[in-house]
């Protein structure tokens, strides 16, 4: 409607800054309380979500954190995430401190076991759209950007020696970026994969050679048609080899990765 005055929501992934601002502010500036306890990434996390506060104003705020549980995702694939390391002690203990703080702000907290923060960003980015709302996903998950649209922005920051920097990332970004639509990242990464998360994708396929296919063949389904009942003669050689002996790999971590 014409005046009509649209509300914000902004949606913190809660693991993904709290994070990068222990990984921002080391060093000298490791900050302690008197007992020794670590407050870097508290301070770091508070930080960026009070800067955010002021630059968005925001009517409605939400912080989505993991739980330490096994996902739907692990009982699909055993290996999910099995090659990350665990968190560090000094970040870990400060995760029940930022809850704490939050809480004591009123501010609402999100967490459900089975469930990413990722899972909850996009739940609540699907919820916000269709309330009218736009809506701001602050995470440092570039895997987010399957949720942009032109009413979902995803907000990368970047923090550096007590710095951080933002990059934003709608519909429109997204496709100047990679020269797809967003809900084609996920077939990307079907292809690719995703080495952080031990996603395995399709051996041999980086991330310039998926782009391009999904560029040509729109989606993993079109692609294997084609390959399958229409030969495909541009796709030649062991790509070719590679792509047909690990079909399976490639649905599989096309469905890992939709959020």
């Amino acid at each position: 409607m014409k005046g009509e005055i649209l509300k914000k929501l902004l949606v913190i992934d809660g693991n993904s800054i709290l994070n990068r601002a222990f990984y921002g502010i080391m060093g000298s500036k490791m900050l302690q309380t008197a007992d020794g306890t670590y407050t870097n990434a508290v301070y770091g996390f508070l930080t960026i979500m009070f800067h955010q506060l002021e630059v968005e104003d925001p009517d409605y705020l939400v912080v989505a954190f993991d739980v330490k549980a096994p996902t739907k995702r692990h009982e699909m694939y055993s290996e999910y995430k099995g090659t990350r390391k665990g968190m560090p002690d000094e970040l870990a203990a400060q995760l029940p401190i930022i809850k704490e703080v939050l809480s004591a702000m009123n501010i609402t907290v999100i967490e459900k076991p089975g469930y990413e923060a990722d899972d909850i960003l996009g739940t609540l980015s699907v919820w916000g759209e269709k309330q009218n709302l736009d809506v701001i996903l602050l995470t440092g998950d570039r895997d987010a950007f399957q949720l942009a649209t032109d009413k979902v922005t995803i907000r990368i920051p970047r923090t550096s020696k007590g710095k951080t920097e933002i990059e934003d990332f709608d519909k429109a970004k997204v496709l100047e970026t990679y020269g797809v639509l967003p809900k084609q990242m996920i077939e990307v990464k079907g292809l690719m994969g995703d080495s952080s998360d031990n996603i395995p994708g399709v051996p041999g396929i980086g991330e310039k050679t998926a782009l391009n296919l999904i560029k040509k063949y729109t989606n993993i389904d079109q692609l294997y048609k084609t390959m399958e009942e229409e030969n495909a003669p541009e796709i030649k050689g062991k790509q070719r080899e590679k792509l047909l002996e690990n079909k399976e790999l490639a649905y599989l971590s096309k469905t890992l990765r939709n959020d």
